[in-house]
């Protein structure tokens, strides 16, 4: 008879079978963690093998990603398409299982996981995201929106710093259906944690405002049932499950210590470790019963289809929330959709205005956000100063009443730059939201590996970033953005847009939103910018990230190339030198200009024209790729000052006259 050891053991051999096949990898986590997982997902998870993006499923997440090797032996036993020949592959080129889960390469992992407490923030975005698209959605007897977020961590991802951001928020908001599990086994790379990490973590969470469930026998099945279905319970707190592990249970001579954590066991050891565990099979040889044990097809096409009742009796309810709702978890965006953004971008060319690009995003959210209510916002602490909260915003969270409306779209993330931005990931990777948060420029430091991890899972996210530079102002140099955009700029897959003015403000945001494949950045200006007037070529244009705005009769003399503020000097800069054939191209988009055909980037910078300038209040480095070693670059290679914009803008060279000085330079 075949027993729940057994189906844990399962994924024992198959985590120290590939690993050692592979040469590399962690066997203890998915060693230590397997009967929780086998308990989890044979006795809880709602999910569909058949069917990996079914809409309601339950959501795991392994935020100790080292230990892919879990999932990726649950998928496969569980009858997802994951053959046992990408298990085989584990870690090698093109195969399904990377050394760390990566959404979009194996079905069923829903993110990517590796740098440690990133996982566990995405899974609070989901969570909320769950509990957000529920209360806009849901009726009386007819719940839509059902399922939960389930987490596996270790001492690593509690160790970095963005648990606490992400954690802190998730005990505010109160998202009860979000369960986390605990890999207490004491052990890190460097060996016992007691000597760098002695903190009371059930405390911590208790503090969050969290539900704990302390010391579980992390190998018992009847206690992890048991508190798997008291955390399930309770639906004002989330739960920590603090279960206590072996790493590496199974390998007898090796268990519990440092050395099984992220290195082969070594053929002796997986030998010894098959006769503990009584297992006979061959490597990769799994038997029939223990996959008769694990197949969750069956159930799983069952919980679909059982939903699927549930939806089309809502979907005769109530027709057009129902068709809202598939649009907006199909990720498209509404009929309606371009031809109403260019009314909108139409009135704001004709209003004409020079706002700050931070006052142009927000009537630029202002005219799109009622034309997408999967729109899903929030600043970290910043709003007033983002302009992040528009016309069609509704606050979740605020203090200005003690209750939650989760039926809004707005959050008030707090001083969380990192965790916001993690939480957006998971809220995009769930599905039904367009996310965006902002802050200061200078703060995407601080969530730069979020950014990162939005780039590499090609996830549609948008991070709104203002106070773009020097232009900030008295607030000094601890404030100025003078590498980030540049620095930005070199994410793969990042769309950095940096307009000049209101009208290609409007259009950044157009591209933001219909970009699917990535996410995007929107740098935005503290001070008042001034309208440039264009023709509708010019207009349309402005979404291939780069165009002539002035130009001049025949081949020019010399270009000059800027964005955002720093346009309106180039424009001054053509201008004063007028005896000569200037042309001024703005680009507010250095990858989108960089991906168009070779024929439109030679209209606007024709090769041979070698005399150029390019104008931009930030790092210089970036910009050589378009005027060469013989052009010029008006930028700044240091900090900035503290001292009033205008006076640093003098300071630090950028003046029409010292552009135009540039240009004499090159010709």
């Amino acid at each position: 008879m075949t027993t729940r050891q057994d189906l844990a053991n399962a994924i024992r051999v198959l985590a120290m079978d590939a690993v050692q096949q592979a040469n590399s990898g962690h066997p203890g986590a998915p060693m230590g963690m397997a009967d929780i997982a086998e308990v989890l997902f044979n006795d809880f998870m709602s999910h569909n093998p058949n069917n990996p993006q079914w809409a309601n499923r339950d959501r795991f997440v392994m935020s100790n990603g080292h230990g892919s090797m879990l999932p990726y032996a649950v998928l496969h036993l569980t009858g997802y398409e994951l053959p046992i020949e990408e298990l085989k592959n584990f870690r090698q080129l093109h195969s399904k299982t990377p050394g760390h889960p990566e959404y979009g390469y194996t079905p069923g992992i829903e993110t990517t996981t590796g740098p440690l407490g990133q996982g566990i923030s995405n899974a609070v975005g989901m969570a909320l995201a769950e509990k957000v698209l529920a209360a806009q959605f849901n009726q009386d007897q007819h719940a839509i929106v059902d399922h939960y977020t389930y987490v596996f961590l270790g001492d690593g991802c509690l160790m970095e710093g963005i648990s606490h951001e992400a954690c802190s928020l998730a005990g505010t908001l109160k998202l009860g259906k979000l369960i986390c599990f605990y890999d207490d086994n004491g052990i890190s790379i460097d060996g016992d944690v007691i000597g760098w990490f002695a903190d009371d973590t059930p405390k911590r969470f208790e503090a969050y405002g969290w539900q704990v469930i302390r010391d579980i026998d992390g190998h018992d099945a009847d206690s992890l049932r048991v508190a798997i279905a008291d955390a399930r319970m309770e639906h004002d707190q989330p739960t920590l499950i603090c279960c206590k592990t072996i790493i590496g249970k199974g390998a007898p001579n090796k268990q519990g210590g440092h050395d099984v954590h992220g290195a082969p066991l070594g053929k002796d050891e997986i030998a010894a470790a098959r006769e503990h565990l009584g297992w006979k099979a061959e490597p990769f040889v799994i038997p029939s019963e223990i996959y008769a044990g694990w197949n969750a097809k069956e159930k799983g096409a069952a919980a679909e289809q059982a939903w699927t009742a549930k939806f089309q009796a809502y979907q005769a309810a109530y027709p057009t929330e129902a068709a809202e709702f598939e649009r907006r978890i199909n990720g498209q965006l509404p009929a309606n959709w371009q031809e109403s953004a260019q009314k909108a971008i139409d009135a704001i060319i004709a209003k004409a205005e020079s706002p700050a690009t931070r006052v142009a995003s927000k009537n630029a959210l202002d005219a799109f956000a009622p034309l997408l209510p999967e729109f899903l916002g929030g600043s970290a602490d910043l709003t007033p100063s983002n302009n992040t909260f528009n016309k069609s915003s509704k606050y979740i969270n605020s203090n200005h009443g003690p209750s939650q409306d989760f039926s809004g779209n707005y959050l008030s993330y707090g001083v969380r730059e990192f965790g916001m931005s993690a939480i957006m990931n998971g809220i995009a990777l769930h599905g039904g939201f367009i996310p965006y948060g902002a802050t200061f420029l200078m703060f995407s430091e601080y969530a730069r590996n979020a950014l990162r991890m939005a780039a590499l899972m090609k996830i549609r996210n948008i991070f709104v970033y203002t106070h773009d530079s020097i232009g900030l102002g008295e607030d000094g140099p601890t404030h100025q953005g003078v590498e980030q955009t540049a620095t930005l700029r070199m994410i793969p897959r990042m769309s950095v847009w940096r307009p000049c003015d209101g009208v290609e403000t409007a259009i950044a945001w157009k591209a933001a939103i219909e970009k699917t494949e990535g996410p995007s950045c929107l740098i935005l200006t503290r001070q008042n910018l001034p309208f440039q007037a264009r023709s509708a070529e010019q207009v349309a244009h402005i979404a291939k990230g780069g165009y002539v705005l002035k130009d001049c009769e025949g081949q020019p003399d010399a270009i000059i190339i800027a964005t955002g503020s720093e346009l309106a000097l180039a424009m001054g800069a053509a201008e004063q030198l007028a005896a000569k054939k200037i042309r001024v191209v703005s680009m507010p988009c250095v990858d989108v200009f960089l991906a168009q055909e070779a024929a439109y980037r030679e209209s606007v910078l024709p090769a041979a024209v070698t005399a150029r300038v390019a104008v931009e209040a930030g790092v210089t480095a970036g910009w050589y790729q378009f005027v060469g070693l013989q052009g010029k670059v008006v930028g700044l290679d240091t900090f900035g000052e503290s001292a009033p914009a205008p006076v640093l803008f003098k300071h630090f060279g950028f003046t029409v006259e010292n552009v135009k000085a540039a240009v004499e330079s090159v010709l």
